[in-house]
C-alpha cells in the first residue's frame, strides 16, 4: 500500500516496455480510456483491467492516447488476441468538456494536473473509429458512462439533435452497459471455450446492431419489445419520448424484456441486464489487488484531482431507488443497491490507513446516496414484478426496508479505528430517508440514532443535502418529495446540533432551469431559503443528459409517461434569469429582481426578497 514498497509491474502495463517487464510476448485485451490510469476501485479502466487479469488473461491499458497525431498510441502495442476494450472514462466527455451553458470548461478532473485537451469530444466513438481504421478485423467492446447512456436514440445536448445508438456512430461490435463486470466475464468465458465474438448475441446487459435482413438471436428465457425506431423519433418529438419509458422501465426491472430498434437497414438489439450483484459479487470486484494509486508515469504532470477526491473514501454500495428524474445514476449502475459485506469495507479502511500520506481522516464512507447501503425490499417476489422508476418517490415503497442500522454501525466500527482521527460522509444523504413523518414505515428511533451519529462524528462541520427545489409542482416532476419534509429535517438537524452543543452547517444542493420551473418558481425559492437563514452557494443550471426523464421532457416538450406537454426554460436568457435568483443577496442583481417581480405584480415576494430598508436602520443575512 505504501508507495515505496511498489514496483512498476504491480499497476497494470500501459507501455510495450512494461509489457516486457510482465514477461508477456502477446496481449488478450487491450483497453483505451478517456480517463488517466488510477489503479482504484473508483476508477472503471482499473475495475475492467483487474478483473480481467484475474481471469489469467494478459491486459494492457492505454489512458488518454493521442487522437491527433500520426496515431501512434493506438497502433503501439499492436492488436490483441481476444479484442479491444473502449471507453470515454468516469464521465461523460461533453459534461466533462462543457458547461450548461455551453462554454468551454478549463481543466478535467481526470487529467494529470488537471488540464484539458487529453480527450476528444465523443471520445467513445473517436478511439472506436481509429482502431477500427487500423485493425478492422479485430472485435471492439465499448463500455462506461458514455456508451451506456447513448445506446438508444438519445438527445445531444451539445449538438442539439437527436443522435442513433452509439454502436452506429462508433462501429463496435458490442457494447456493455451498466456496471460492466458481469457481462464481461461471461464475455471472456465464453471466448476462452472457443466461441466466436460474432455468436456472442444473447449475452445480457449487452447490445449490439446486426442487419435487418437476419433472425433474431433466439432466447425462450426473454420476451422482445420493440420500440420506435430512430427514424420515427427523428420525425416525431412525441413518439421519441414515448420511447423513454420502456427504455426506463426494462432498464430497471428485474426480469425484464429484449428490446428492439431500427436503426435504417440495421436493427438495435439491447439484452435485458444481469440481476444486481451479490454480496460475494461486489466484494470481489472491490477486493482485487488494486494499488490504489494513479500510475507512476504522471509523477512529474501533477496531481489528479478526481484522485485526490476519493483518496481516502471508500465505496460502500453502488445503485440507487430514487430515480430522480435528471439523475443518470439509476440508468447506469440500476435502482436495485448492491451492498459490500462490512468485513470488505473494514478491510479498505485499514488499506487506506496504511497509505503514506493518510492522515487519520477518511473522507467518505458513501455510495450515490450515502444512506441507501443495505436497503432491499422486504419481500423479494413484490419486487421482481415491480417496474416503478423510484422506490421512494411519490411516496416510500410499503416493501422497502429501509433501516440505517448497519450503516450506523459501520460508521461506528470505521471511527473506532485506532487509526481513524475521524470518518467523514461526503457523498449526499437522502434526508427525506430520515423523515418520520415521510419514512413512515421506519422506526423513527432508528433514524434519530443514525442522524446524531453522522451529526456527531461524521460531519466536517456541512452536512451536503440536496432537496433540489422548493416548487411541489417542480420537485414532483423531479420526483423529489415536497419541501415541507426538508423544513421537518432541518428542525431535527438544529435540535440535534443544540443538544450536543455543535455548530454544524446544513448545505442544501438546488437546480434552476429543471423542466416545470417557471421564472416565479425561482422567485419563491429564493425567498424561501433566505426566511430559512440560507444564502445559496451549491447550485446547478440544469444539464440535459442522455437517458433521463428531464432530457425527454427538454428537447421534446412532453413528458414520457404521460405524453402531456410541460413547460421548459430553454434559452440561454431564460436559464440566466432562474439562475440569478440563487443569488438575490448580490447588490447586482437587485434592480433586476426588484423589476422583475414588479413586472410579474409579484410584491409579496419581493417584500420578502428585497425588504425596504428603514432610515438608520441595518439589514443583516444570516448563513
Amino acid at each position: 500500500m505504501n508507495k515505496s514498497t511498489h514496483k512498476i509491474t504491480d499497476w497494470l502495463p500501459t507501455t510495450k516496455k512494461e509489457i516486457d517487464q510482465k514477461g508477456w510476448d502477446e496481449l488478450d485485451v487491450i483497453l483505451f480510456s478517456g480517463d488517466a490510469y488510477v489503479d482504484h476501485p473508483s476508477f472503471g479502466s482499473a475495475v475492467i483491467g483487474r478483473i480481467i487479469e484475474s481471469m489469467g488473461l494478459r491486459i494492457a491499458i492505454v489512458p488518454q492516447p493521442n487522437w491527433k497525431d500520426d496515431l501512434r498510441d493506438f497502433k503501439k502495442l499492436g492488436a490483441p488476441k481476444l479484442f479491444f476494450g473502449v471507453t470515454a472514462g468516469c464521465m461523460d466527455p461533453m459534461i466533462n468538456h462543457y458547461t450548461a451553458n455551453k462554454r468551454l470548461r478549463s481543466d478535467d478532473a481526470y487529467t494529470p494536473g488537471g488540464q484539458k485537451g487529453f480527450r476528444p469530444d465523443y471520445a467513445t466513438t473517436v478511439y472506436t473509429n481509429i482502431l477500427k481504421d487500423l485493425f478492422p478485423d479485430v472485435p471492439v467492446v465499448i463500455g462506461g458512462i458514455e456508451a451506456s447512456l447513448r445506446r438508444v436514440t438519445h438527445y445531444d445536448y451539445w449538438s442539439d439533435k437527436l443522435h442513433p445508438s452509439i454502436l452506429e456512430s462508433s462501429k463496435a461490435d458490442l457494447l456493455i452497459y451498466g456496471m460492466g463486470e458481469q457481462p464481461l466475464r461471461e464475455i471472456i468465458t465464453l471466448l476462452e471455450k472457443g466461441i466466436p465474438f460474432s455468436s456472442l448475441t444473447t449475452i445480457k446487459q449487452t447490445a449490439f446492431l446486426q442487419d435487418n435482413s437476419i433472425s433474431l438471436p433466439k432466447n425462450k428465457n426473454w420476451k422482445d419489445l420493440t420500440l420506435s425506431s430512430h427514424e420515427a423519433c427523428l420525425k416525431d418529438k412525441k413518439t421519441f419520448a414515448s420511447n423513454f419509458k420502456h427504455l426506463e422501465q426494462e432498464s430497471n426491472k428485474l426480469y425484464a424484456d429484449r428490446l428492439i430498434q431500427d436503426i435504417g437497414k440495421k436493427r438495435l438489439v439491447i439484452n435485458p441486464p444481469f440481476h444486481t450483484m451479490t454480496e460475494k459479487e461486489i466484494d470481489a470486484s472491490f477486493d482485487l489487488p488494486y494499488t490504489r494509486l494513479p500510475h507512476p508515469k504522471y509523477k512529474k504532470r501533477g496531481a489528479i484531482p478526481a484522485f485526490e477526491m476519493i483518496k481516502f473514501s471508500v465505496n460502500m454500495h453502488r445503485g440507487c431507488f430514487g430515480g430522480c428524474s435528471f439523475c443518470t445514476i439509476s440508468a447506469h449502475q440500476g435502482k436495485f443497491i448492491a451492498s459490500r459485506s462490512e468485513k470488505s469495507i473494514l478491510k479498505e479502511v485499514d488499506q487506506i490507513t496504511n497509505m503514506d500520506d493518510f492522515k487519520g481522516y477518511i473522507s467518505d464512507l458513501g455510495g450515490p446516496s450515502a444512506n441507501m447501503y443495505k436497503m432491499k425490499g422486504k419481500i423479494q417476489s413484490i419486487c421482481d414484478k415491480c417496474a416503478a422508476p423510484s422506490c421512494i418517490s411519490p411516496v416510500i415503497c410499503s416493501n422497502l426496508d429501509t433501516t440505517h442500522k448497519p450503516l450506523t454501525k459501520i460508521y461506528k466500527a470505521a471511527g473506532n479505528h485506532p487509526k481513524v482521527k475521524k470518518a467523514f460522509i461526503g457523498s449526499g444523504i437522502r434526508y427525506d430517508m430520515l423523515v418520520p413523518e415521510f419514512n413512515k414505515n421506519a422506526d423513527p428511533k432508528d433514524l434519530e440514532e443514525y442522524t446524531e451519529e453522522v451529526i456527531k462524528n461524521h460531519v466536517s462541520g456541512r452536512l451536503k443535502v440536496a432537496p433540489e427545489h422548493t416548487s411541489d409542482a417542480v420537485l414532483k416532476l423531479m420526483r423529489k418529495p415536497s419541501f415541507k419534509n426538508f423544513h421537518l429535517f432541518k428542525n431535527t438537524f438544529d435540535r440535534i446540533n443544540k443538544k450536543l452543543n455543535l455548530n454544524q452547517k446544513l448545505i442544501p444542493y438546488f437546480i434552476s432551469s429543471h423542466p416545470a420551473c417557471k421564472l416565479e418558481d425561482m422567485a419563491n425559492l429564493a425567498a424561501e431559503t433566505k426566511d430559512m437563514g440560507f444564502q445559496l452557494e451549491q447550485v446547478n443550471d440544469f444539464t440535459p443528459t442522455p437517458m433521463t426523464v428531464a432530457t425527454i421532457i427538454y428537447y421534446s416538450g412532453y413528458h414520457p409517461y404521460t405524453l402531456k406537454p410541460v413547460f421548459t426554460p430553454k434559452s440561454k436568457q431564460e436559464k440566466q434569469d432562474q439562475s440569478r435568483f440563487f443569488f438575490w443577496y448580490k447588490k447586482e442583481n437587485h434592480g433586476w429582481i426588484r423589476n422583475t417581480l414588479m413586472n410579474a405584480g409579484r410584491k409579496d415576494i419581493l417584500s420578502k426578497l428585497l425588504p425596504q430598508k428603514r432610515k438608520g436602520s441595518i439589514t443583516k443575512t444570516n448563513y
